[in-house]
């Protein structure tokens, strides 16, 4: 049978002839009593810490799963972030290279339309060239003398060019010789063309 601290000191023991001695058995009872009372308050106390506990521990639980939650879904973010970034570098350094090559298109045929405009010019020069040499025949040689004007063989004007030093060309196309009715291009300020 269960007894409270309580219980134990209310307890009356029946009194026998010769019984314990009175005295020394009530103080005993009194002692096993307040040893009693005194786990008894302790267990309650552990029971109140333990609950605590319990309650902390649960906390700490939750807590942790959050964590890890977290750190999975901050994980997923980061690779994905990543894996973002690889992409839109891929289509950047793409781009570039496309309009790297549109540039060096556009270079290209610059370079080639510029080449047949100095070809046009140079002959239109040498047109201009033989019609001054014509016309200069038929005047006197005092008027003009023949030193002034270049022979169009004559290339000593220029610098010679070892094959090592020309610069790589790529094959120019033909350019069509232009009409005599067609006007000036625009940008142009010369009459013949």
């Amino acid at each position: 049978m269960r007894y409270t601290p309580v219980e134990l000191r209310h307890l009356k023991l029946a009194r026998a002839l010769r019984g314990y001695k009175r005295a020394d058995t009530d103080r005993l009872l009194e002692d096993v009593a307040d040893s009693f009372e005194e786990v008894w308050r302790e267990r309650g106390e552990l029971a109140d810490r333990l609950e605590d506990l319990e309650g902390a521990l649960a906390e700490v639980k939750q807590r942790e799963s959050l964590l890890a939650t977290t750190l999975v879904s901050a994980q997923k973010a980061a690779a994905d972030a990543k894996e973002a970034a690889h992409r839109e570098a891929e289509l950047i350094v793409a781009e570039a290279h496309q309009e790297a090559r549109s540039i060096t298109r556009a270079a290209h045929a610059e370079r080639a339309r510029l080449f047949a405009e100095a070809r046009r010019i140079e002959t239109l020069l040498r047109a201009a060239l033989d019609m001054v040499e014509e016309s200069g025949a038929a005047r006197p040689s005092a008027e003009l003398p023949p030193e002034q004007w270049p022979k169009r063989q004559d290339t000593r004007e220029f610098e010679a060019v070892t094959p090592d030093e020309a610069p790589k060309l790529p094959p120019v196309q033909p350019v069509p010789p232009a009409d005599e009715d067609d006007p000036p291009a625009p940008g142009r300020d010369f009459a013949w063309g």
